[in-house]
């Protein structure tokens, strides 16, 4: 019922003109996570701007295109726009990269400028893809989630650790485990059943989906701030009249900075539950925190290597 329901919403979309007030828009992450919120509230501003001439249905959670599958999506117009995890993007060009370096940037201040140092190069390949940028929002540092307790990286040795992107495979590579894709909704699952034993995500990610019941451990490593973007059709937008334009234009101006302003609060809470249902939340070890230093060290080296013009581009901008 569910793929039937899926094919004629996306029917829908294909047999509607570009002018059409109903758009739709695919998010990966459920309604509790900071950038669906945040997504929900762009398109009832839209909505609003325009007087109900545009009206974009968020669809939460994977529930109307799966993650993996919404830039195509979009790039193909079965859909006007959608949110994807910029990681996920890693195997089309490096650049997608930027935000899942370990320690590259490990603070929002940080993170933001490097944001404003990679956005030129993901604009300028998002649009050969014939999709445009509208907003980012950035998720809380990324940590270390564990059954055992972890103060070096032996304690995780031959452990299958959760992937979602390039960069993840290559750290669970690079950190002695094994990588395993697992998307955010089957993660209890994957847990519960053995197919993972460790993974590094968000506070928010453990919270949605409740981690202290299949895992133990927080370990609070601030490897990277990643980023989803929203992004829309190119074609689409084109044809909207200047008005429409500007109105998507503003909300997503308006998106973008709430969510820098609303994502370090979020972090602060959602660490906090997960101590309060029970998990053990620590610093990482000296030796941990080295351990990790130096395989980011040695992924920076290796991202420059794939694209050492535009990479470099990148992070002369950050470091200047």
């Amino acid at each position: 019922m569910k793929k039937l329901t899926t094919a004629l919403v996306l029917g829908s979309v294909l047999s509607t003109s570009a002018y059409a007030a109903k758009w739709h828009m695919p998010t990966p992450y459920g309604d509790g996570n900071l950038p669906t919120q945040i997504a929900y509230g762009f398109a009832e501003e839209i909505k609003n701007t325009t007087g109900g001439d545009l009206d974009i249905t968020v669809h939460s959670g994977g529930s109307l295109v799966q993650h993996t599958e919404i830039p195509r999506a979009v790039k193909t117009g079965q859909v006007q726009m959608g949110e994807v995890f910029i990681g996920i993007l890693g195997n089309e060009h490096p650049v997608f990269k930027h935000d899942n370096i370990p320690f590259l940037a490990t603070s929002f201040d940080d993170a933001k400028k490097l944001w404003e140092a990679a956005k030129p190069q993901v604009e300028q390949q998002l649009d050969k893809s014939g999709m445009k940028m509208l907003y980012a929002v950035a998720w809380p540092a990324q940590s270390l989630y564990t059954k055992m307790p972890v103060t070096k990286l032996s304690d995780l040795s031959g452990a299958k650790m959760r992937a979602y992107s390039p960069s993840t495979s290559r750290l669970a590579d690079l950190m002695g485990t094994t990588p395993t894709t697992i998307q955010v909704p089957d993660i209890p699952q994957a847990f519960s059943t053995g197919i993972i034993q460790a993974m590094i995500t968000s506070p928010s990610t453990g919270v949605d989906s409740q981690a202290w019941d299949y895992v133990n451990y927080y370990t609070d490593v601030k490897a990277w701030i990643p980023k989803n973007i929203v992004v829309v059709n190119k074609r689409a937008f084109r044809r909207l009249d200047k008005d429409t334009q500007s109105a998507i234009l503003a909300a997503a101006k308006n998106a973008e900075a709430l969510g820098w302003e609303k994502v370090a609060e979020r972090a602060a809470s959602d660490k906090a539950k997960l101590a309060a249902n029970g998990m053990q939340v620590s610093d990482p070890s000296p030796e941990l925190l080295n351990e990790l230093q130096a395989i980011g060290a040695t992924m920076i080296e290796e991202w420059k290597a794939e694209a050492p013009k535009e990479v470099g581009d990148i992070l002369t901008r950050y470091q200047n």
